[in-house]
This record gives C-alpha cells, sequence and structure tokens, in this order.
C-alpha cells in the first residue's frame, strides 16, 4: 500500500474548522512526548475494505466493531487527564476474547453534559465509551468530520502488534447532543 502524504490542515478540508485533523489525538500524544504519524485526508470512497464499512458510517465505532468481529471489545486506558471541563482518554479497544488490538482511539469530552453515573462510569475507564453511552440510553449524535489514512508511529505499531508500517485508516468525530458539541473523537483501526 502507498504511504501517505504527510499533511496539514487544508484550507478546503472538512475539517478546516478543527485546529488541527487529528484533534484530540494530538494533544495526548503531545502531553505524553510521542511522536505524530504521518497522515493525510481522504475521501470516504479511498478507504479501502473491509475498513470502509467499519469507518463510513454515523454510528459509535464500539457496536460497530462487536459486529464485524462478532464479539464484546473491551477497553484498556493508555492515558488520561482533565482540562478545564474537558476529560481527556487515549484508550485501546481489544477482543474481549483474544485481547487482540481493534481500535486505538484519543477522547476529549465534556463531562459536565453527563450525569453522575455516566460520567462516573467514563472516568472509571473500563467500559467503552458507545457501550456506556447505549446502556444509559444517553441520546447524542455522532457528526463525522473526516477520514484519515496514516502511517504508524513506533508506539502505534506497538499496540496494534504490527512488524512494519502499513497504511491504517481512521476517521474523526464530534458527539452532538440538543445541537451542542460535548466531545472529539479519532479513532484509528489497525490492520485487518
Amino acid at each position: 500500500m502507498a504511504k501517505p502524504t504527510p499533511a496539514r490542515r487544508p484550507r478546503t478540508s472538512p475539517l478546516a474548522s478543527t485546529p488541527d485533523a487529528l484533534y484530540p489525538l494530538d494533544v495526548v500524544y503531545r502531553k505524553a512526548g510521542v511522536a505524530m504519524p504521518e497522515w493525510s485526508i481522504i475521501a470516504p470512497d479511498d478507504i479501502p475494505s473491509p475498513y470502509r464499512s467499519m469507518l463510513v458510517h454515523d454510528n459509535d465505532m464500539t457496536s460497530t466493531l462487536e459486529r464485524h468481529y462478532g464479539g464484546r471489545v473491551v477497553l484498556r486506558a493508555l492515558s488520561t487527564f482533565s482540562r478545564g471541563v474537558w476529560y481527556f482518554r487515549r484508550v485501546l479497544l481489544v477482543q474481549e476474547y483474544t485481547g487482540r488490538p481493534v481500535e486505538m482511539g484519543a477522547i476529549r469530552i465534556k463531562l459536565d453534559a453527563f450525569g453522575p453515573r455516566l460520567k462516573a462510569a467514563i472516568v472509571k475507564n473500563e467500559v467503552p465509551l458507545g457501550r456506556i453511552l447505549a446502556d444509559g440510553r444517553f441520546e447524542y449524535r455522532s457528526r463525522v468530520k473526516g477520514y484519515l489514512a496514516m502511517t504508524p508511529n513506533a508506539e502505534m505499531m506497538g499496540i496494534f502488534w504490527m512488524r512494519e508500517p502499513r497504511t491504517l485508516y481512521g476517521r474523526r468525530t464530534e458527539i452532538i447532543r440538543a445541537g451542542r458539541k460535548i466531545g472529539d473523537i479519532v479513532e484509528v483501526l489497525p490492520q485487518v
């Protein structure tokens, strides 16, 4: 597979309203001192199968991944911190029965948008966000802001059990509730 061309936010990008197409992944990596991967913004039609069916939709990724892999996924927290009213976490979702990584995500979420029970579940970092919101019957909308191709950095290769860098695919979404943005997510899939 071709290596994506390194990019910065193009002026014509659907991500033009964000500080960076990899936000909040860029923030959590910078805080951890981890080098950013090379990346580019791509059109949904440029995402190969099976990644396209796993990324090009407005559903939560937890249920999408569980359908694709035929079983539950569980969360492993990689890093967390708070900045004002925002809670940041970088997580790895893995198959419950094998431990195999199925997604790495970076989330910035406004905790005061949730009641005490959901807020406590989020900061406990034991359950994927999609399952917390579904089980809590929390009404929201996911809005995809763009799709990404990236060459993984050394850290990403390690968490995805990769021997050599190959193009990975992901997306940047926002979580909307009652017309207000309450979260930002970057989700990256390992090789399938």
